[in-house]
């Protein structure tokens, strides 16, 4: 199988700094560091409400990193623009509500199909690569190949939030998604919710290329630093691989 990248989200460093102000702890360091460590790309999400992450942020990890930056964002125009602008390597289009704490399930490509697909065009014409988050249903993969998107994030909360003894099927669920959306000629990466306990299974998926993973990783470095937060998770990746 060939190697797992490993996207680091920082969000969860920029939800920090804005609890109390000021520009520390400052999310574009901590991405330097995850790059230094052997992060594969830099996943930020630049919403709505900037709850977290600000728009100099993306502007200064644009500037300043070697390795991709992927840009989780909603369809909203404002946000639409500011990507369009900035060009990061890639864009990740998400669900965005303004309660929930973090995103919540997959984006309904089917129900939005056109609207994704205009966007998606839009996107690719600057020479932005397109990731769609879906849940793990084969029809949502079908919607997403005919959006022309580039690759697809399989949406693994359901799996990382499920009791052991059921945790097999929703595994299940994401390795029948990530076959088809390889048959559909759809790049896979997956992500939410994974952890240092669960990801293995999802990591040894012949079908994933790439795992999105922050809080955990950013929860982990209190007590070990980022550095060795970032580098204990590629070995289970890569060792889950072999």
């Amino acid at each position: 199988m060939s190697p797992l990248r490993l996207g680091v989200n920082v969000d969860h460093v920029a939800t920090l700094r804005q609890a109390r102000g000021g520009r520390r702890p400052d999310p574009v360091e901590a991405a330097l560091e995850a790059e230094r460590s052997g992060a594969d790309s830099i996943v930020c999400h630049l919403r709505e409400d900037r709850r977290h992450i600000q728009d100099r942020d993306v502007y200064e990890l644009r500037r300043r990193l070697r390795i991709p930056l992927n840009l989780e964002m909603a369809l909203a125009p404002e946000i639409v623009r500011i990507a369009l602008r900035i060009r990061p390597d890639q864009v990740t289009l998400v669900p965005e509500r303004r309660a929930e704490l973090t995103t919540e399930g997959g984006l309904d490509v089917r129900a939005g199909e056109a609207r994704i697909g205009r966007a998606v065009e839009q996107f690719r014409r600057r020479g932005i690569a397109v990731s769609l988050f879906i849940n793990p249903d084969p029809l949502q993969v079908e919607a997403a190949a005919r959006t022309e998107a580039s690759l697809v994030e399989l949406h693994t909360g359901e799996y990382a939030e499920a009791p052991r003894g059921r945790r097999w099927r929703e595994l299940a669920r994401i390795a029948r998604a990530a076959r088809a959306a390889r048959r559909a000629g759809l790049a896979v990466a997956a992500g939410h919710g994974l952890d240092y306990d669960n990801v293995s299974a999802v990591a040894a998926l012949p079908e994933v290329e790439e795992l999105n993973i922050g809080h955990s990783i950013i929860g982990r470095a209190l007590w070990t630093g980022l550095g060795r937060a970032v580098r204990e998770m590629k070995r289970l990746m890569n060792a889950a691989r072999r």
